[in-house]
């Protein structure tokens, strides 16, 4: 092999990637949960955020849980306190957005923080397109801190409406497409299933 194929090599195996999962279907989290085990089970740290779940008790969290007490290597932290509903038109929820705004706020003081640390191998934002979209985060915020980040840093950011200025800075984007969904059919959502 010559020099130059070599050190390309080297180069796209220690230079960290940025991934998306965006779009109106299922599976962002879960596609991204899979990426984290597997890096988990190649040996890796890897550390969960999670910018608006934190309410309820997600099967994702008892399995990441589980694999963190066993070997000390993947960490999940819920950050938020459910999901966000926003209608501009009631006083009341106005004041909800302002304190799910505070919450990310200090959620991303944490993500910095431990971005820019160099503990992790990967690290996974979770919902983080939805905080922007809801004007929690600023995109630009976002961006620079994906530029910024260690070199060997791999991430994902997960969510709906991923802003163009992130897809255009990710190696990777995939968007997961609703075709047909069980609540269409007023099918309620399955324990063990989707959360």
């Amino acid at each position: 092999m010559s020099d130059f194929l070599s050190k390309k090599g080297k180069h796209m195996e220690t230079k960290g990637l940025v991934l998306i999962n965006t779009g109106t279907g299922k599976g962002k989290t879960t596609a991204a949960l899979g990426t984290a085990i597997r890096a988990w089970g190649d040996g890796q740290k890897v550390l969960i955020l999670q910018f608006i779940k934190g309410a309820w008790k997600y099967g994702e969290l008892k399995a990441i849980e589980t694999l963190g007490k066993a070997e000390g290597r993947i960490e999940i932290r819920p950050m938020g306190d459910g999901f966000v509903f926003h209608n501009k038109k009631d006083p009341e929820n106005e004041e909800r957005l302002a304190e799910k705004k505070e919450l990310a706020r200090r959620a991303w003081d944490m993500v910095r923080k431990e971005v820019m640390s160099g503990a992790w191998d990967l690290i996974v934002l979770d919902e983080i397109n939805y905080a922007i979209h809801f004007g929690m985060l600023e995109t630009e915020e976002v961006a620079r801190l994906i530029r910024e980040r260690p070199v060997r840093l791999n991430m994902i950011l997960t969510g709906r409406y991923a802003p163009k200025e992130l897809i255009d800075l990710a190696d990777t984007v995939t968007e997961m497409t609703l075709v047909k969904h069980a609540f269409q059919k007023g099918i309620r959502a399955r324990k063990g299933i989707e959360f």
